[in-house]
């Protein structure tokens, strides 16, 4: 048992993602683990439990997905959370009134209405700078920076922010290197081998994969920090139940191999798009002429399933016109699902963001942001052009 315990702790990604933190259930041998749909455990004398005592505290099925999240992102402790802006709420909580936080400028607008509507009324400072050159990272910091907020690849924008660099900038400082990983997944970067202290995924989006959950997750290493995460959580009580977490877990089981197909079919629309004269500009990581592709290329194993582009002359209109007249493509919220989305960023997942903000990061009423699913990418681009006309 020892030896098969050792093999689990030394697997590559692919298999990871089947067996990492996985272990027969006990009673019966179950391969997968039961949904424990319980919210309290029998004991037989006051703390004479197995380990588990009321659900908020702890769930079998929520520990098997968190230790499965633990592997994935190469770290020692997971932590699942009833939503990836739950898991963010639960490292702010880490700090205190006065602390600040750097970001980036062209940051999801979900975690921008957290930061700014929310804890910046509890005392905490934001600065919010074009985090792609680590020269306005490094000018942001002071003595009351606690932690930086890393989104790489953005959301939507595509910039790629050097993980190591920004390691290497606070080296020694009393500062929190805290990543959003949902964009990429942890098949395509796992920035705690990069040096970060805490990996945030919504689990929502490509580690449940088939758009049936909503869950977040926080990966670390360090067990004081662990410790304290573990606190947060089960005194705010922002935790999943047993049956979102064994979809997710169901879900990680193929996400190697989803997320080749989503990386093929979104390098193949990509160069579609770009050679396509009634398109302006296409954000992709993939492109050579992207600013920060070598970043890219030395940080991630791939270039990922999302994308954005403009149409020409950056119109509204048009750019309306086109989401409408998608057939195979969802317009819907979210991503990193089987089924290809399609978005319009300006009106719905940064609705949050001032018009002017978004618009000094490039994030204009004319870009149209892609979830490039698993379907035949024949099928994919047919329905691009039928619709971009």
């Amino acid at each position: 048992m020892a030896k098969k315990k050792h093999m689990k702790d030394k697997l590559h990604f692919n298999s990871a993602t089947i067996h990492g933190g996985q272990s027969p259930e006990k009673a019966y041998g179950a391969v997968m683990p039961p949904i424990y749909q319980t919210s309290t455990y029998a004991q037989t004398t006051p703390g004479g439990h197995q380990g588990f005592e009321y659900s908020r505290t702890h769930n079998p099925t929520r520990k098997a997905l968190e230790k499965s999240f633990a592997s994935i992102e190469a770290g020692k402790y997971g932590f699942a959370f009833g939503s990836g802006l739950a898991a963010m709420d639960a490292i702010l909580k880490l700090l205190k009134p006065g602390d600040e936080i750097i970001s980036t400028d062209d940051l999801y607008g979900g975690s921008y209405r957290l930061f700014t509507k929310i804890f910046k009324d509890f005392g905490l400072g934001f600065h919010f700078v074009p985090m792609n050159n680590t020269e306005h990272i490094s000018a942001a910091i002071n003595d009351k920076t606690k932690l930086i907020w890393v989104e790489t690849p953005t959301n939507p924008m595509m910039n790629i922010i050097d993980i190591k660099a920004i390691v290497e900038l606070i080296r020694g400082k009393d500062i929190l290197i805290a990543v959003d990983n949902t964009f990429a997944s942890s098949y395509i970067q796992q920035p705690l081998t990069m040096g970060a202290d805490i990996v945030m995924h919504s689990a929502t989006k490509y580690l449940a994969g088939h758009s049936d959950v909503v869950l977040g997750a926080l990966v670390v290493k360090e067990l004081k920090l662990a410790e304290r995460i573990g606190f947060i959580q089960n005194a705010s009580g922002a935790i999943c139940g047993p049956m979102d977490s064994y979809l997710t877990l169901r879900g990680i089981k193929t996400l190697h191999v989803r997320m080749q197909r989503h990386c093929e079919n979104a390098a193949i629309i990509a160069n579609f798009l770009n050679e396509n004269s009634r398109i302006q500009k296409v954000y992709w990581p993939g492109f050579e002429f992207h600013p920060n592709h070598n970043v890219a290329k030395s940080q991630m194993k791939d270039f990922g399933g999302m994308l954005s582009f403009i149409t020409k002359g950056a119109d509204y209109e048009s750019a309306i016109k086109i989401v409408e007249r998608l057939k195979l493509f969802t317009l819907a919220e979210s991503l990193g699902g089987v089924e290809s989305l399609a978005g319009h960023p300006a009106s719905m997942t940064h609705a949050s963001i001032p018009k002017e903000q978004r618009e000094k990061s490039g994030l204009v009423d004319a870009l149209i942001r892609l979830s490039v699913g698993i379907e035949d990418v024949r099928d994919l681009i047919a329905d691009l052009k039928q619709a971009i006309g």
